[in-house]
């Protein structure tokens, strides 16, 4: 473990060359302000999110390590269509990693930041792949005695967001909802908050294991995107549960325009009477992900009552307020090893987080492949 007054940090640095350069650099712990605390981090997982801002679009098979084992330095190739987006990214090793977990060793003199001292919190705020992080103590969530910062790793991204899906159905006035790649960790904690708060749901998976997965812990209403049958047993479940709003993590293809056809095939077979301009029952498809990059397709079959836009956590928490927003992670923390309880394919440190072969496994984004980074913990 390195000494409390340096620690190694996880940065990802685009060239004027056209590549991403991920490396460690060593750092030095601040002083903390008087509200402000220092968090030993123990746990920080890989998300999807994450690897937007690690590999900087790269192309990920073009990837080639130097250095060594303990101060590794990955390069890969961005294509030159991605680097116009990335100006404001030029020569600036950016550090990397939205959430983590871990332990305060040093607080400021504050009596707010004083009583953390000791305790295993969760923080959000980017740059969580560090050994050490200095934080204000009112963005630190106590998690609950006998929680371990491997489970209080993933507080805030995917359990606030599937909170977030939730509560923006019921603020826009929908009853029901539907959600792409739904056996993800995400996926499994909305089946765990809909079936606990009586929402109905229908989760859309690509493959026989994920609808036997969701089945298995309560999903009523899981479709499979290859079926041959898909779209028809979309629409069951659209007539089924009514829902008119979806959450899309896919991004790309065809999925979007086919739930909005879908839903609007649903309202359609129990329609009182015919509309050239189809169903006047508004359908909504929230995009907050991009598992895949092509562009969205879609075929205007679903009259004129329809939205697709992007949906992102941060600005939904900006517009619910702390209050609510503080609310939400409370939530979360009481129910940290039931509903929003993560699992993980495997613990590696800093240094493996830059090794091609791990690499090779959670940048492929399948379900199944999540890992969690320990910046305190030796090479694994």
């Amino acid at each position: 473990m390195a000494d409390i007054d340096t620690g190694l940090q996880l940065r990802s640095a685009v060239k004027a060359d056209g590549t991403v350069e991920l490396s460690l650099a060593t750092v030095a712990t601040p002083d903390p302000n008087p509200e402000e605390v220092i968090v030993r981090i123990e746990a920080s997982p890989i998300n999807p999110s994450d690897q937007g801002l690690l590999f900087a679009g790269a192309d990920m098979s073009t990837a080639r390590a130097s250095g060594t084992a303990d101060n590794p330095v990955v390069t890969a190739r961005i294509p030159p269509a991605a680097m116009k987006a990335l100006a404001g990214r030029m020569d600036k090793p950016m550090p990397v990693g939205n959430e983590g977990a871990g332990v305060v060793v040093r607080a400021g003199a504050s009596p707010a930041a004083q009583a953390l001292v000791g305790k295993t919190v969760a923080i959000l705020g980017g740059g969580m792949y560090t050994q050490y992080r200095c934080i204000k103590a009112a963005h630190c969530l106590v998690l609950p005695p006998g929680t371990t910062p491997a489970e209080g790793a993933s507080c805030f991204v995917n359990p606030l967001t599937a909170l977030g899906m939730v509560a923006t159905m019921r603020s826009e006035g929908h009853k029901a909802l539907v959600h792409t790649a739904a056996a993800s960790n995400l996926g499994q904690m909305l089946v765990k908050i809909c079936i606990k708060d009586n929402v109905p749901l229908v989760n859309v998976v690509r493959k026989a294991e994920h609808v036997a997965l969701l089945k298995g812990i309560g999903a009523a209403y899981v479709c499979n995107s290859t079926s041959p049958t898909f779209v028809d047993d979309l629409t069951d479940a659209l007539v089924a549960t009514g829902a008119t709003v979806a959450f899309d993590a896919v991004g790309g293809g065809r999925l979007a325009g086919q739930i909005l056809s879908a839903m609007e095939a649903a309202l359609n077979r129990t329609a009182a009477e015919y509309s050239r301009y189809g169903s006047t029952t508004h359908k909504q498809v929230y995009i907050y992900g991009s598992l895949d990059r092509g562009p969205t397709e879609f075929t205007r079959t679903f009259g004129t009552a329809w939205g697709i836009g992007g949906w992102l956590l941060t600005p939904f928490l900006q517009k619910i307020g702390f209050e609510a927003a503080q609310k939400l992670r409370e939530r979360v923390a009481s129910e940290i090893k039931t509903t929003f309880a993560s699992r993980y394919t495997k613990e590696i440190s800093l240094a493996r987080a830059l090794a091609l072969d791990e690499i090779a496994v959670y940048g492929t984004l399948t379900t199944g492949a999540k890992y969690l980074i320990n910046p305190n913990s030796g090479p694994r």
